[in-house]
């Protein structure tokens, strides 16, 4: 399901015992969602988050951002 062209985050996360310990991750990448919800409470921008994490793509941080009602 989207929601205005973002993709539920829920979609882009995977776990696997072999990756971080089974954390959920997103999808291609070592990027814990535990990580990306972290910074997003520090009040770090997309673009932050994308400078510290260069494996994630924009749509993923926003997928959670809107998850969390941050629509900006």
């Amino acid at each position: 399901m989207t929601h205005g062209g973002c993709m539920d985050y829920e979609q882009r996360i995977v776990q696997d015992p072999a990756i971080c310990g089974g954390q959920p991750v997103f999808q291609g990448t070592r990027v814990t969602l535990r990580t990306v919800l972290a910074s997003l409470a520090e009040r770090a921008s997309v673009q932050e988050i994308l400078d510290d994490f260069p494996t994630l793509r924009e749509a993923d941080v926003r997928a959670v951002a809107h998850g969390l009602g941050d629509h900006s």
